[in-house]
């Protein structure tokens, strides 16, 4: 479906030259923030709560989901700041002037949102390791869910940079649907938890499965089967890019 891979990775190397040109805005922050929440909530918090049933520290159990905020934030982030300064400059017409399938834009477009979601991923998982020995019990399943993650809220991004008219709505999505659904889908908390009306809620909660996915992968435990993560992630992944690639085809904002 490539019939142009220079102009792929030459879109690719735009974008993920365009967030390494400014890291101390776009990969030091959230690793920053990690560090926060691994010390307030794992150290200063976790040491009183007992979560000896579940066989790990509190802190080895909020690290996957910490991770997974974190890759969520910076790929959605990524493509809906580039793709709507794009339309906001007017400079999209380049890409859309290249010769490259509408596959292909969105392709090197997703570059610099799945690239930035998984350096932000190596980077909390590092300073993870200074607080608690961190082990990776099932590494392809850690790479097949930082991936998928970092696919899904890519094209998020791209979906809300078409959708946006200005500033102000470029981050509603983000901020109000987005944000909550993370905190509410287990990243500090088991399900177990939680009121018997909330448990019901959150079975319904994408960000639920894709925590729970990546718990599983680092820790071995998760409240959710690992098929159904993975099935859920995968089906997420090749809706979003494909609701993407036709948003493009149509031109959607685009050439107005």
């Amino acid at each position: 479906m490539i019939i142009n891979p220079i102009g792929v990775a030459a879109l690719s190397q735009r974008e993920i030259l365009r967030f390494l040109s400014v890291a101390s805005q776009t990969i030091f922050p959230p690793i920053v923030t990690s560090i926060l929440y691994l010390y307030i909530f794992g150290v200063a918090i976790g040491q009183r709560v007992d979560f000896s049933y579940f066989g790990l520290s509190y802190l080895n159990f909020i690290i996957p989901g910490i991770m997974t905020m974190h890759i969520i934030s910076s790929a959605y982030e990524n493509t809906s700041s580039s793709l709507f300064i794009a339309r906001w400059h007017n400079h999209i017409q380049e890409v859309l002037l290249a010769p490259l399938s509408y596959f292909e834009m969105v392709l090197g477009l997703l570059a610099g949102g799945v690239a930035r979601g998984v350096l932000v991923a190596v980077g909390v998982f590092t300073v993870a390791s200074f607080f608690t020995p961190v082990a990776i019990l099932h590494p392809c399943v850690l790479v097949y869910f930082v991936l998928t993650i970092s696919v899904i809220f890519s094209c998020a991004g791209m979906i809300g940079a078409l959708w946006a008219e200005d500033f102000s709505m470029l981050n509603l999505w983000h901020i109000y649907l987005i944000v909550p659904a993370i905190f509410m889908g287990g990243v500090f908390h088991p399900l177990q938890i939680l009121p018997r009306m909330v448990q019901v809620i959150s079975v319904f909660n994408p960000m639920y499965y894709l925590v729970s996915g990546m718990r599983y992968s680092l820790t071995g435990v998760s409240d959710v089967p690992l098929a159904s993560c993975a099935v859920f992630s995968f089906f997420m992944t090749f809706s979003f890019f494909f609701v993407t690639v036709y948003l493009f085809k149509i031109g959607y904002k685009l050439r107005t």
